[in-house]
């Protein structure tokens, strides 16, 4: 049974945040008030699994937010890194192959992006043909 939002008691949500926050199982039973054998079980849950999952890809998500946030200034600070005369030449080369890298794979992606877009569309304009 698919559900857009797993049905779980207010207990097990409890279990979920704090399965997100704490280091272990057995802390994370503690702090929502079961045994660590109860949050087990439930972790065996088709619901309850979803549930976290979920929960865990939001939270995922909202930190690959932060790191996009700050890419501008990482990009800057390699920048600098790489051409300060100061910097040692390893550090230096380092932070010319992690620019060089990352200019090749936003490449590598936006042809990626336009082979898809293509293929979208002729598929689009096949299946109007069709019609």
């Amino acid at each position: 049974m698919s559900r857009l939002k797993p049905k779980i008691g207010a207990k097990q949500e409890a279990a979920v945040l704090a399965l997100l926050s704490s280091k272990n199982v057995e802390e994370a039973a503690r702090a929502a008030g079961v045994t660590p054998r109860t949050l087990y079980r439930w972790m065996s849950e088709a619901d309850f699994d979803a549930a976290y999952r979920a929960a865990r890809r939001q939270a995922y998500g909202q930190s690959i937010s932060r790191l996009q946030q700050g890419s501008t200034a990482a990009a800057t600070t390699l920048l600098k890194v790489m051409v300060d005369a100061a910097t040692p030449p390893s550090t230096r080369v380092r932070a010319a192959e992690a620019i060089l890298s990352h200019a090749a794979k936003a490449i590598e992606i936006e042809d990626i992006d336009a082979r898809v877009k293509q293929l979208e569309e002729a598929t689009e304009a096949s299946n109007q043909g069709r019609r």
